[in-house]
């Protein structure tokens, strides 16, 4: 392992919109990746936070309340409900979802208020589109268009796409979600702004030092967006649905949806610290430099450039207050049956109707070993029962009954280990730490290294049941037992089962020289599943 050893962690996962629940395409991606790392962590015994923060300020709420005909705010309440009840079907290591509450609002408007007293906002005055029948400014869901680099069909503010932003009236061909058929001219409009290119040396320096862990097509990306002028960031707009901005110039204007997640993920941060029992003078102890703290940021490729780059430099702005984040791993988009997952189209399944069918482990195990790390994935139900079945659950199980009938677990009488033996362990562990840490981390290689180990080990487990004196039994329960520590942080409801019974998972400890008879537990076969 890298020499991290006890440092602290926060690990943060994209802000949820609260339009609706999480579908399993959200699940696949930042939220599943987020907990198999934090466990990973506290499997080594360091200190981790998983946190995140639903983003009730967005544009996509009110679109989607329009669409649904509910308030705003009604669909916002049930949507969070919904969120927190998946977040835990799912067996997330968060604390919960914090309340959007007067204090998260006096968070959010602390720290851009620093930043306006320090002199680091600026009025700038641009032309923003303008729907003429509602009378509405448009940004980020409310208007459509094409984008203008790559020139496919895109909402404001960030292109899904290529990723790259389009502010004020770049957008090209711009019309109103709310009101398709309004005309939309462009307005002047003075607002409060972050001028990123300002932070240029500065983010030229922080990526080259930390490019190395990026996964390719978010670091085509950065090195896009750096090599032409750095946009402004708007950190007010005028609009309704949001935080009011406190700022003299801004008369009648909101924060910029967009700016409200760094401050949020400080609050969640604080607020999942605080549910534990930890007491902190200030609401950003945590993301403090001099508590240097391991920050890392699981999302989507559509989000790169706002957790990438927006966010890191809201962070550069508060001068040395901040550490800034080890790394941000994204994926790329999940498909459902060849089609991307769309909660307009209702082409989706909602990931707490899966878990209600299929056993958590076995969703874990097929969200991780088809996770789309590195190019778009599919999901397919029939596929997911026929390949669990088939590489995870008839191998584990045929393994849990090998063990069983070489070292019978009811004696309780610990057996010896071999130095051999304590190397082979181990090498199984320091195998499985390729996929965790985050110089390579992967979902999918940890999903292959366990099925890849099944069928190895329960033939290690019927030569020690046929008599075979060459392989110590205490062997081969050490090394189904560094097998079952390393995949802990995927398969949880498993490794809870064995921890019950006495086994020990932590992967910060040397192998012991004796260990235990255990019974490794089984996982339900998904036939009665299939047939209803």
């Amino acid at each position: 392992m890298s020499g991290r050893t006890g440092r602290p962690a926060v690990v943060v996962a994209a802000t949820p919109t609260p339009n609706g629940d999480l579908h399993v395409g959200h699940m696949a991606g930042p939220y599943l990746a987020g907990d198999v790392y934090s466990r990973y962590l506290a499997a080594n015994g360091r200190p981790v936070i998983y946190t995140t923060c639903t983003d009730d300020s967005q544009t996509y709420v009110t679109t989607t309340a329009r669409r649904l005909g509910v308030p705003a705010e009604e669909l916002c309440a049930r949507s969070t409900e919904q969120i927190e009840r998946t977040v835990t079907a799912m067996g997330l290591s968060m604390e919960g979802l914090p309340p959007i509450d007067d204090r998260y609002r006096a968070t959010v408007l602390e720290f851009f208020t620093d930043l306006y007293k320090a002199g680091r906002l600026q009025e700038r005055t641009v032309r923003m589109p303008y729907a003429e029948k509602p009378g509405m400014y448009l940004y980020d869901g409310l208007m459509t268009g094409t984008c203008p680099v790559c020139l496919t069909g895109s909402s404001g503010g960030v292109c899904e796409g290529c990723g790259h932003p389009n502010n004020a009236d770049e957008l090209l061909d711009p019309r109103s979600v709310l009101d398709p058929d309004s005309p939309v001219s462009t307005r002047e409009v003075t607002h409060l702004v972050l001028p990123m290119e300002e932070y240029r040396e500065r983010l030229t320096a922080y990526f080259a030092e930390r490019s190395a862990r990026w996964r390719p097509h978010a670091a085509q990306l950065i090195r896009e967006l750096l090599a032409r002028p750095l946009p402004d960031i708007p950190v007010t707009v005028p609009g309704e649905w949001g935080i009011p901005a406190p700022f003299p110039e801004t008369p009648g204007q909101i924060l910029y949806p967009w700016v409200e997640a760094m401050p949020a993920v400080m609050y969640s941060t604080w607020w999942s610290a605080a549910r534990r029992g930890e007491r902190t003078d200030t609401v950003d102890e945590h993301w403090r430099a001099e508590r240097d703290p391991e920050i890392v940021y699981f999302h989507g490729y559509d989000n790169v450039y706002h957790w990438g780059l927006m966010d890191l430099v809201l962070l550069m702005a508060h001068g040395d207050r901040y550490a800034l984040p080890e790394t941000n791993i994204s994926n790329e988009f999940y498909d459902l049956d060849g089609e991307k997952f769309s909660t307009s189209r209702n082409h989706l399944i909602w990931s707490a109707d899966l878990l209600a069918d299929v056993p958590r482990d076995v969703v874990r195990f097929y969200l991780a070993l088809t996770a789309p790390e590195y190019q778009r994935t599919n999901f397919s139900a029939a596929a997911l029962s026929e390949v669990a079945t088939r590489r995870l659950i008839d191998p584990w199980n045929r393994l849990a009954e090998a063990l069983a009938l070489a070292v019978p677990a009811g004696t309780g009488t610990p057996l010896p280990t071999s130095a051999q033996g304590r190397t082979r362990a181990a090498g199984i562990v320091e195998r499985f730490r390729l996929g965790y840490e985050l110089e390579a981390f992967s979902l999918g290689r940890v999903a292959e290294s366990v099925a890849g180990a099944l069928d190895r080990l329960t033939s290690l487990a019927g030569s020690v049941a046929g008599g075979d004196t060459a392989i110590l039994p205490g062997d081969l329960l050490l090394e189904v037992r560094a097998l079952l520590a390393s995949a802990a942080p995927l398969l949880i409801d498993t490794a809870a089962e064995a921890e019950r019974a006495g086994v020990d998972l932590a992967l910060n400890t040397a192998q012991p020289e004796e260990i235990a008879p255990f019974a490794l537990p089984t996982l339900p076969s998904l036939r009665r599943t299939e047939a209803s």
